[in-house]
C-alpha cells in the first residue's frame, strides 16, 4: 500500500514549516535513511530522512511552500510492485494544496467554478457595503483574501474577470500602482486589531519584505513577553580589570582555547544561579518551577534574527569547556544546523551587545524563563576608591526580571553574586 510522507514535527512548538527544498523527484528510488527534503522551521533548516524504502510516486507540496501544517501529507511513496495507478486511493483523501501554491491561473479557475446568477446582466458598477469592506463587490475568494490582508478597498478596483468580477491580477495591479487603499473611519480605527497590516507612510517608496518563520516566531514571543510578563530592571556596574588580566593570562597559556569575556559572563551567571536558586525558576501558572541545573541560553545574532543556543550545566563546566562549546554552537547556529534540543529549554538567558559599543540596555525576557542578563561594553570610567579618584574598566549589566517569580530582593541577590564572581574571577575557578 502506498506510504504517506507527512510534514514532521521537528520541535515541540512547531505547528507548521516551510518545505525549503526537495532532494528527490518523482520516480526516484529511496532507501531507509535517504534524505528526502529540507524543512525550514522558525530556528533552523533541517533534513528529513526516509523511514521506508520505495519509489517517490507523487510530490504533493512544491518546494518553497510556506506554512505547511505539521502532519500534512507532502508526498507519496510507492512500495515494491506498486505503480502510479495505486495512488488514487491515497490521494483521494489528501487535502488539496492552498490556492496560493497553485499556478497563476488559479483566480480564473475560481471564477469559472463559482456559479453566476441565472439572469444575464451587464457588468455592474462597483459597490461597497455599508461597513466599507467590499462584501457586496463581486470578487473571487482569493482576491477578497488578498485585498483584506493588504488593506485594499475592493469597491475602488476595476474587475477584469467575467461580468466585472475582481480577480487576483486586479488586486496585484492595485498593489503595484499603490491604489485602492482603504481609508478607515476614526471610530473603526480603534477596533483595528494590533496584528492588522498598517498603511504605508503616504506615497513614499518602500520595499515589502516577506516575514520569515524565524522573524514571525520572534515577533510573537517578544510580543507575548511584553504583554504578559511584568518586567522590572536592575542595573549594576562591574569592574572587570582583574577579569581582563586573567583572560589575557589564560589565553596566553594554550592554543587549545580562546576564552572571551562572554565565557566569563556565562560561567559567572551559572554560578550565581546556583548560589541564588530562587532566581533559576519560571512561572507555570499555578506553580513556580525551580530548576536545579543552570542551563544558560546565550543570544547569537544570525541572518534574519537571533537564536539562543544553550550551554547545559554551565555551573559544572570550566571556562575552556564553555568557550569551546559556545564557539561550536554559535557556528552551527549561523549555519542553521542546530538541533531543537540545543536551543530550547534554557533556564536563564544572556544577551551581550558590548561588542557593538552599547553601554547599557534592557533585554526582553524569553518566556517561560524568569530573567535575562543584558551585558554592555567594558569601558574606562572614573571611579572613587577610598575617597580618591581612579580609572577602572567598567561594564554595566542590567537584569530583566519576571516579577511573578523574581522579587526585587531575589534579583538584587543574583546581581550581587554575579558581580562578586566577575570582579574576583579567581573565585570562578574554585
Amino acid at each position: 500500500m502506498p506510504i504517506k510522507i507527512t510534514m514532521p514535527q521537528l520541535s515541540p512548538t512547531m505547528e507548521a514549516g516551510t518545505l525549503a527544498r526537495w532532494l528527490v523527484k518523482e520516480g526516484d528510488d529511496v532507501s531507509s535513511g535517504d534524505i528526502l527534503a529540507e524543512i525550514e522551521t522558525d530556528k533552523a533548516t533541517m533534513e528529513v530522512e526516509s523511514i521506508d524504502e520505495g519509489k517517490v510516486g507523487k510530490i504533493l507540496v512544491a518546494e518553497g511552500t510556506d506554512d505547511v501544517p505539521v502532519n500534512e501529507v507532502i508526498a507519496i511513496l510507492l512500495e515494491d510492485g506498486e505503480d502510479a495507478g495505486d495512488l488514487g486511493d491515497v490521494t483521494a483523501d489528501t487535502p488539496a494544496p492552498k490556492p496560493e501554491a497553485k499556478a497563476e491561473d488559479a483566480p480564473e479557475e475560481e471564477a469559472e467554478s463559482e456559479p453566476e446568477p441565472a439572469k444575464s446582466e451587464a457588468p455592474a458598477p462597483k459597490a461597497s457595503s455599508d461597513e466599507g469592506d467590499g462584501s457586496r463587490v463581486k470578487a473571487s475568494p482569493l482576491a477578497r483574501s488578498m485585498a483584506k490582508q493588504a488593506g485594499l478597498d475592493l469597491g475602488a478596483l476595476d474587475g477584469s474577470g467575467p461580468h466585472g468580477r475582481i480577480i487576483k491580477r486586479d488586486v496585484e495591479a492595485a498593489l503595484e500602482s499603490g491604489g485602492g487603499k482603504k481609508a478607515a473611519p476614526a471610530v473603526a480605527e480603534e477596533k483595528t486589531p494590533a496584528a492588522s497590516t498598517p498603511a504605508p507612510a503616504g506615497d513614499r517608496e518602500f520595499e515589502e519584505i516577506k516575514v520569515s518563520n524565524m522573524r514571525r516566531v520572534i515577533a510573537e514571543r517578544l510580543q507575548e513577553a511584553k504583554q504578559t510578563i511584568p518586567h522590572f530592571y536592575l542595573t549594576v556596574d562591574c569592574e572587570i580589570d582583574k577579569l581582563l588580566a586573567m583572560r589575557k593570562d589564560l589565553n596566553g597559556r594554550s592554543d587549545a582555547y580562546k576564552i572571551s569575556v562572554n565565557d566569563f559572563v556565562t560561567r559567572a551567571l551559572a554560578l550565581a544561579l546556583r548560589k541564588v536558586p530562587d532566581a533559576n525558576a519560571e512561572w507555570a501558572g499555578k506553580s513556580i518551577r525551580k530548576y536545579r541545573a543552570a542551563d544558560v541560553a546565550v543570544a547569537v545574532a544570525i541572518e534574519g534574527g537571533l537564536i539562543t543556543p544553550v550551554v547545559r550545566d554551565a555551573d559544572q563546566k570550566g571556562l575552556a569547556a564553555i568557550s569551546n562549546e559556545m564557539k561550536e554552537l554559535a557556528q552551527r547556529a549561523r549555519d542553521g544546523k542546530l538541533a531543537p534540543e540545543e536551543y530550547q529549554g534554557g533556564t536563564f538567558s544572556i544577551s551581550n551587545l558590548g561588542m557593538y559599543g552599547i553601554k547599557q540596555f534592557d533585554a526582553v525576557i524569553n518566556p517561560p524563563q524568569a530573567g535575562i542578563l543584558a551585558i554592555g561594553t567594558g569601558e574606562q570610567r572614573p571611579v572613587v576608591r577610598d575617597g580618591a579618584l581612579d580609572i577602572a574598566t567598567v561594564m554595566s549589566v542590567t537584569l530583566s526580571c519576571d516579577h511573578r517569580v523574581v522579587d526585587g530582593a531575589i534579583g538584587a541577590d543574583l546581581l550581587t553574586a554575579f558581580k562578586g564572581f566577575i570582579e574576583d574571577p579567581l573565585t570562578m575557578l574554585l
